[in-house]
């Protein structure tokens, strides 16, 4: 058994990449799904509710629904309906299943088959030394989980984890739990993924999260997306994309690898478009080399710096500029000694296709800025995250309609998680109302982020890990070494609802707690309960499941919760945990009591379309020290390769969302029955002697070790040379534990120096 995903290779065929995104292949790949996976009457039960006002949020991606009206029966994308008949799936992982298969067998097993098993139907416990995990009771489960904590010689041994698909109810409870055991010990997705935007906003603008809503998007003159795949991770922004299209505006798109979701949209719910072909999207493709977008916006900012020269605020929004912003004098005075030329070789993209990128934005003055993980996973994240937000200050585009920054989240509620207190550093002013509230002195000191629990678990630091959803050791980077971290625990605990890889790398002994998922009814003692979630544009709504409970034994997220905190801390705290879970109105007015922007919560999320969180640059308010957005100065990338070394970064399939593997196809990209694969421009493949479905190993090398992800086939590739792309999590073993992005801590899954080796 390997902590690894198997080494073993499928059937890879490459077919034509597609150039439409959606259309009827989309409907059809969405039925298949619904009908292998699902009874096809409560799928179609399920669909007709999602992402409606009253139903249930997706538990995909965080895009949001459109404020109005919604689309009666597809307000839903094709990987939409996978995330469902991935939850809502007729098969289950019961008993019966964990006992025909050992850990061992579990471990030879893939992503995708695992997550194919089926739903988890009951506690399922591993004792130390077991080959099976056995059915175990609830309360014999928090029994144990207390015991464990309680006899460690520190709360900060113990690591709290959090995936993006809890709820608002249930990471408030936890964080709750979590600081009232005693450590503020709390990673979470977002450490791996959108840390860098927290970082990198809240030190220039004054807010960790986007400033734009949807309306933004259909009334912009521009929207340039860059490091993004929308077509793949977040479908539904297509729509918006179209209708910015048919208003008139334009669209600049920026990306190592031509996405097919950025050529041709076919809206699937608009027959006319269907029979017309779709809308083209893109104007301008600006095809960058991995990590240097900050040379190509360098090099954009330095051509209208030269035009604003001549027609002084003519270019640039002197008023804007001169009311709102600090840091001008210095930013124009580093575009005056920038070399233009250099940015242009650095990043890739001809003199010409810059020009008119930059002519683009010159004529624009209502711009919005959309970007992903692309830009996230680097050493130098944050800077280029800045960079961004210099664009937009020089037009004066945040804080006015159809402008502004939107990073475009994950999972469904990672940004809600976050901003009830999910985090490793306590706010001071949410320090003060927990304690005000609920009569208990919160810990001081950060906690461990996800790099740093890693670390601590592989060095002996911490004893106990406890997951609330995700796959942890699928999503982490340096998996040999996480799976190292894991092993050595006392105990692993993981609140899911289908196996993953982080049940059969387990500590000494593990519990597997098996939940409710976000379509299911939710049955309190006061009545069927609701939770809410909060989208990528600060909106939070309420989400209630439709259908039965895949089993009589799954208890909610926050039920789950409520057992463990109770058990745990016993006499320790004054919280009546069994009354909050009784009816999540309860909970919801302790958020509320603590969490500013929540007042009369539980009647504004009642709202059909829910309600807007504050949200200061958008009437640009910038809440920073001196009240100003903040022109910022940073180092352009520098990466230079040795001889035989390529940079990589890992991508995800069309089948695919972030750990959950729905299938075995990249039909977007053409490459089917296979993730094993590196894709590789054509050039570079014929200058190291090798062809298509040729086999090769990988390496890192970072600080005197080498990593290696071992048995994969190349790809010829339309990639810019010295660039390869890999689908994560296989190539995680890659992505080196001991670099991060500065300020955030992100690890650099989309920039790896490797090196190629023919089997």
């Amino acid at each position: 058994m390997s902590e690894l995903t198997p080494e073993r290779l499928h059937n890879l065929e490459i077919r034509e990449r597609q150039t439409k995104a959606a259309g009827l292949p989309a409907l059809k790949y969405s039925l298949k799904h619904v009908d292998e996976y699902m009874h096809y009457g409560a799928g179609l039960q399920t669909l007709a509710t999602l992402n409606q006002k009253g139903g249930f949020d997706c538990p995909g991606c965080a895009w949001p629904d459109p404020d109005d009206s919604r689309t009666p029966m597809a307000e839903y994308c094709e990987n939409g309906v996978k995330a469902i008949a991935e939850e809502a799936t007729k098969r289950r992982a019961d008993p019966d299943f964990f006992a025909r298969h050992s850990i061992t067998e579990l471990g030879d097993m893939t992503d995708f088959e695992l997550g194919k098993s089926g739903r988890i139907t009951q506690p399922m416990h591993l004792a130390p030394g077991a080959t099976h995990y056995q059915p175990v009771s609830w309360q014999a489960a928090f029994d144990l989980v207390a015991a464990e904590l309680n006899k460690l010689d520190s709360p900060d041994e113990a690591i709290f984890y959090t995936s993006g698909r809890a709820s608002n109810e249930a990471a408030f409870l936890y964080q709750l739990f979590v600081r009232q055991y005693g450590t503020n010990n709390l990673p979470d997705c977002s450490n791996m993924c959108h840390e860098s935007t927290g970082t990198a906003l809240s030190e220039v603008i004054g807010i960790g999260k986007g400033t734009t809503t949807l309306q933004d998007l259909h009334e912009a003159d521009l929207i340039i997306v860059m490091g993004q795949n929308p077509g793949t991770n977040h479908p539904r922004q297509l729509s918006a994309l179209e209708k910015c299209k048919e208003n008139g505006g334009r669209i600049i798109s920026v990306n190592p690898l031509p996405e097919t979701g950025l050529l041709t949209f076919v809206n699937p719910q608009r027959p006319l478009k269907v029979l017309s072909g779709g809308t083209d999207l893109t104007d301008i493709f600006l095809q960058v080399r991995i990590n240097e977008d900050m040379s190509l916006v360098r090099a954009i900012c330095k051509i209208l710096w030269e035009e604003e020269k001549k027609a002084p605020g003519t270019v640039f929004d002197q008023e804007f500029i001169e009311q709102y912003t600090a840091g001008y004098a210095a930013w124009t005075k580093m575009l005056e000694e920038t070399d233009l030329e250099a940015c242009i070789d650095g990043c890739g993209v001809s003199r010409e296709l810059i020009e008119e990128a930059a002519g683009l934005i010159h004529g624009s003055s209502k711009i919005v800025l959309c970007y992903a993980m692309g830009l996230t996973q680097h050493e130098n994240s944050v800077d280029v995250i800045k960079e961004m937000i210099n664009l937009l200050l020089l037009k004066g585009s945040i804080g006015k309609p159809g402008a502004g920054i939107c990073p475009v989240r994950g999972h469904s509620n990672v940004q809600g998680d976050r901003t009830v207190g999910v985090w490793e550093k306590l706010k001071p002013e949410l320090r003060e109302r927990l304690r005000a509230v609920f009569n208990f002195e919160p810990p001081t000191e950060d906690g461990y982020d996800v790099v740093n629990s890693v670390k601590a678990m592989g060095e002996g630091r911490a004893k106990v890990f406890f997951a609330l959803g995700g796959n942890f050791l699928s999503a982490t980077p340096d998996t040999v070494y996480t799976a190292k971290g894991l092993r050595q625990c006392n105990l692993t605990v993981h609140i899911s609802t289908k196996p993953n890889r982080s049940h059969v790398v387990h500590g000494r002994q593990a519990l597997i707690l098996p939940c409710l998922g976000r379509t299911e009814k939710d049955l309190r003692a006061e009545g069927e309960q609701f939770v809410s979630c909060e989208n990528s544009m600060g909106v939070v709504q309420m989400s209630k499941g439709v259908l039965e409970p895949a089993s009589e034994h799954l208890r909610s997220e926050c039920a789950i919760i409520a057992g463990v905190a109770k058990t745990t801390l016993g006499d320790r705290t004054t919280v009546d945990w069994a009354n909050l879970v009784r009816n999540y109105d309860n909970i919801r007015e302790l958020i509320a009591a603590c969490v500013p922007g929540f007042e009369r919560y539980n009647e504004k999320v009642r709202e059909p379309a829910g309600f807007y969180l504050p949200n200061g640059p958008r009437n640009r308010r910038f809440d920073t020290a001196d009240g100003k957005a903040h022109f910022t100065v940073s180092p352009l990338s520098n990466h230079a390769l040795a001889p035989g070394e390529y940079l990589m970064m890992t991508v995800r399939s069309h089948d695919q969302y972030n750990t959950t593997i729905y299938g075995m196809h990249d039909r977007y990209r053409g490459i089917h029955h296979e993730r094993r694969v590196v894709m590789m421009n054509e050039q570079d493949l014929a200058a190291a002697g090798l062809v298509t479905g040729d086999k090769v190993d990988l390496s890192s090398e970072y600080d005197g070790e080498t990593r290696y992800a071992r048995l994969f086939q190349v790809v010829a590739y339309p990639i810019p040379s010295g660039n390869i792309a890999t689908y994560f999590p296989e190539a995680n073993s890659l992505v080196p534990i001991t670099r991060t992005a500065r300020g955030s801590n992100t690890p650099i899954s989309k920039s790896v120096r490797v090196r190629l080796h023919k089997r």
